[in-house]
């Protein structure tokens, strides 16, 4: 039961991000990616840090940097390029073929060796989520493409160092999350000024969106998605990815009129059906344990001060 509370817990991140696009599309000033990216990241990054009362000491300062440009700073700019390089659910697509990144990574960096199931559940996942986003008018950009795979990768790389290096000694979640997010703030702001130039007049629609964004979105979102990193396998964390495009299928069809076609609905429970089968997968398979993971278990081993912890 902790598990599967855990496992929900979770799942409340993708689904949350899921409303990304309504939110930006409604309240949002457009063609401001990079400068949403900002607004997401930084507020919600040192209002954390404010929270927690602890900076990193030590490595952790590089660290930190590390996986805030991995899972925020790179990952953002890469995602929106795609996104506007790419029909919608090209990008998707891309965004939903991440799992299969970090399985492949999480075996090598982590020992977690994946099961035949999870990797079916990784790619059946996948394919749900193309019928779910995919058209007939799809149309590929190599830069595009290059992006979205990058994107993903970029992800996924942080999605498995997050599990690898755990959080120092006396450090929760919370602590961690912030340093993540104002380090990739801090990444995006140059790149969007340069790209984007002066930030946009904001109106009362504006303030609220970005509100949403930085509390909800991505405050509270990243905090339980590093949360589950520390408590589940990498790859039954990033099993869940699916359901952030199919909220947001869900969200534009019951906010913003849109239809949805047999073959969408079809995909949807495809898509959905695997991140399930995916999460009992996990949970059956045996478990490869990192240093951390097995002195959590009191296995004796000989752990340094940087030693990963859940």
């Amino acid at each position: 039961m902790k598990r599967l509370a855990t496992v929900a817990l979770t799942a409340l991140a993708p689904i949350s991000w899921g409303s990304t696009y309504a939110v930006a599309t409604e309240l949002l000033p457009p063609d401001r990616p990079l400068f949403t990216g900002v607004m997401r990241a930084l507020p919600a990054g040192l209002l954390l840090t404010a929270l927690a009362r602890t900076l990193p000491k030590g490595q952790w300062w590089w660290k930190s940097a590390v996986l805030g440009i991995l899972n925020i700073g790179a990952f953002f700019p890469l995602l929106f390029l795609s996104a506007y390089r790419l029909p919608g659910g090209v990008a998707a697509v891309l965004g939903a073929a991440g799992p299969l990144f970090v399985v492949g990574l999480a075996a090598l960096v982590l020992g977690e060796r994946a099961s035949l199931r999870t990797v079916l559940a990784a790619v059946v996942g996948a394919f749900g989520v193309s019928m779910v986003v995919l058209t007939a008018e799809a149309r590929l950009d190599a830069v595009g493409i290059v992006a979205g795979v990058i994107s993903s990768a970029s992800m996924g790389a942080g999605t498995v160092m997050t599990k690898r290096w755990g959080r120092p000694e006396g450090v929760g979640p919370l602590a961690m999350t912030g340093w993540q997010l104002t380090a990739g703030g801090l990444f995006i702001i140059p790149v969007a000024a340069l790209v984007e130039g002066a930030p946009p007049a904001l109106d009362g629609k504006a303030f609220l969106g970005y509100g949403y964004m930085m509390l909800i979105n991505t405050g509270i979102a990243y905090w339980l998605w590093f949360r589950g990193i520390g408590a589940l396998s990498a790859t039954s964390v990033t099993l869940l990815g699916p359901l952030s495009p199919l909220t947001a299928a869900v969200i534009g069809w019951a906010a913003l009129g849109q239809a949805l076609t047999p073959v969408q609905l079809v995909g949807m429970a495809i898509a959905f059906g695997a991140t399930v089968a995916g999460q009992l997968a996990a949970a059956r398979k045996p478990k490869s344990f990192s240093s951390t993971e097995k002195n959590d278990q009191n296995i004796s081993m000989d752990l340094t001060d940087e030693a990963v912890r859940r």
